[in-house]
């Protein structure tokens, strides 16, 4: 074990050691090869400026340092001056040299090669300026390279640094490995009854026995939560049944017989009569065919009831089955499909009025007023449509979207005092009147909107069906710890026939024929206000007054 653990680190940390070198090397180099190029930039720029001025470079040497070499070349190759060579627009063409082609593309190129003019090596710098380049050369001879060459300090200082580490790794796994020896011979005494040394090993094993201790109470706990769960299986609402990979039987509840009895025509005890069985014949086939998928659902409908069967697949082979009555929410399913007709019943009629007046005023000769009348008429019709489309959107949200709701502190009196602002046109136009008895500070944790719309729609309705000449009272019945009791009523007629109190809160129910279409509204007024009651964790009843009218009876909860 020492020496494995040895060998790796000393690997590890050469390799590591090897990588920093390599990297501060490469660094050390590019950096000094920047400062050369800075100063050979700055020698390319002194003879593009003696250029510009003088239009030679003659007679310039005594500004360079010795051996040095500098050539103009114009953007086709061609070498106007070299102070090295005499006959320099002799020379061959230089356009494929690769410092000028660098310097083509980036502006500044280097290289470092033999130059075929003098067979000597440099390096070269290239700086494209307007219509020519100016390149420059020094020669590489020991000085450069040695400039070049990285310092070896930092080589030294890892080599020792290095040594170092070796010597603590050495002297660590050294420790380690008689450690490991210690604790391999201490778990062979302890599988006899040793004593724990007083040392760090000794503190070792007595954790492992403490955690061996807690290994043992957490099976046991393990197998009190197995039989709490086998009883939660067993006091399920769904039948359960758990196969293994040979679909024979492992484990089951009592549901599941009693659902499995329900759709198979003679009583069996045995789950495993289902593969036998032509009811489950889509089972048998996702069994048989489908291996690879994980899970499956159907229905099975048997003795005018509906059950879902549903199968999941486990990664051992085994899998569960679950067999569920459905037949409630089956109804449910058929109840929301009457209501989807329902509302297509109630978009239809609006819908219909839009398009006969606007049918009426594209293929008739109506006169300006006849026209502005049928066009009321459908912009009337739009109205409700555009209601009626909010209310079921209101509806829609409060029964799947609750959580979207902001709750937060609202003043009812505040609240009240702003729906009166607003409905006021209407009462003037009926006659009516609305006061309330209320506290000040009656304040409710529950959404402005929500709360808005409960008073709204019952002000509206009230507004309705009342008649002209009446009154709306609002008023505090009763307090408990938890909750305000509301009581909101009208003078008005009331509703003479009493089986029609409880469907009030229906949606588009209406308590005669065509009584909503006359008076307008979108017939969901009453269900907003119970959805929204029930969001604030109240409840609503409707009930006639002694007096004659409506009232409206509900809670809301102080705190959400």
């Amino acid at each position: 074990m020492r020496k494995k653990i040895l060998i790796s680190f000393v690997f590890i940390f050469t390799l590591f050691t090897v990588g920093i070198l390599v990297f501060e090397y490469s660094r050390e180099k590019q950096y000094k090869t920047d400062a050369l190029s800075e100063k050979l930039d700055a020698y390319a720029e002194v003879a593009n400026a003696l250029w510009q001025k003088h239009a030679s470079l003659e007679g310039s040497d005594y500004l360079f340092p010795p051996h040095f070499r500098l050539t103009l070349i114009d953007l086709n190759g061609k070498v106007l001056f070299d102070n090295v060579i005499a006959e320099s627009t002799d020379m061959e063409n230089h356009a494929d040299r690769p410092e000028i082609q660098q310097a083509r593309k980036h502006r500044t190129g280097s290289d470092i090669r033999t130059s075929l003019s003098t067979n000597q090596e440099y390096i070269y710098y290239a700086k494209r300026f307007g219509n020519h380049f100016v390149r420059v050369a020094l020669p590489y001879n020991v000085q450069v390279q040695n400039l070049l060459k990285p310092d070896n300090f930092f080589l030294y200082y890892i080599i020792a640094l290095f040594v170092i580490v070796l010597l603590i790794i050495n002297y660590t796994s050294s420790r380690f490995g008689k450690s490991i020896e210690a604790l391999r011979d201490f778990s062979i005494t302890g599988e006899h009854g040793g004593n724990f040394p007083e040392d760090e090993l000794g503190e070792i094993g007595k954790k492992i026995a403490e955690n061996y201790t807690q290994l043992s109470e957490n099976k046991k706990r393990l197998n009190f939560e197995r039989e709490k769960l086998l009883q939660h299986v067993h006091s399920s609402e769904e039948g359960i049944c758990f196969f293994a990979a040979d679909r024979s039987v492992e484990f089951y509840n009592g549901l599941f017989i009693q659902s499995l009895n329900t759709i198979i025509d003679e009583a069996q005890s045995n789950p495993a009569v289902i593969f036998a069985n032509p009811e489950f014949d889509r089972v048998n086939e996702f069994l048989n065919n489908h291996r690879e998928e994980s899970y499956f659902e159907t229905k099975i409908e048997k003795q005018a009831k509906t059950f879902a069967l549903r199968i999941n697949r486990f990664e051992t082979g085994g899998f569960e089955m679950i067999i569920n009555d459905i037949s409630n929410s089956e109804k449910t399913r058929i109840l929301k499909q009457e209501m989807t007709g329902n509302i297509a019943h109630e978009l239809r009629t609006p819908v219909a009025g839009i398009r006969a007046c606007l049918e009426t005023v594209l293929n008739s000769d109506l006169d300006e007023e006849q026209s502005r009348n049928f066009t009321q008429k459908a912009y009337n019709q739009s109205l409700v449509l555009s209601e009626l489309i909010q209310d079921l959107s209101l509806l829609s949200k409060i029964e799947g979207a609750a959580q979207s709701f902001r709750v937060e502190a609202v003043n009812i009196s505040t609240l009240l005092a702003e729906l009166k602002h607003e409905v006021e046109p209407l009462l003037r136009e009926k006659t009516m009147t609305m006061d309330w008895k209320l506290p000040e500070n009656l304040t409710i944790q529950g959404n402005h909107n929500l709360l808005f719309s409960i008073f709204r729609n019952l002000t509206d309705n009230a507004i309705r069906y009342a008649g002209s000449h009446t009154a709306v009272h609002i008023q505090l019945y009763n307090e408990d710890v938890d909750y305000y009791y509301v009581s909101f009523s009208d003078t008005g007629v009331g509703i003479p026939e009493e089986q029609h109190l409880n469907r009030l809160f229906e949606r588009f129910y209406r308590t005669s024929e065509g009584r909503t279409r006359e008076t307008g509204g979108s017939g969901l007024g009453l269900s907003i206000v119970k959805n929204a009651v029930h969001f604030h964790k109240g409840k609503i009843v409707a009930k006639n007054r002694a007096t004659g009218g409506l009232e409206f009876l509900f809670t809301l909860k102080k705190g959400r």
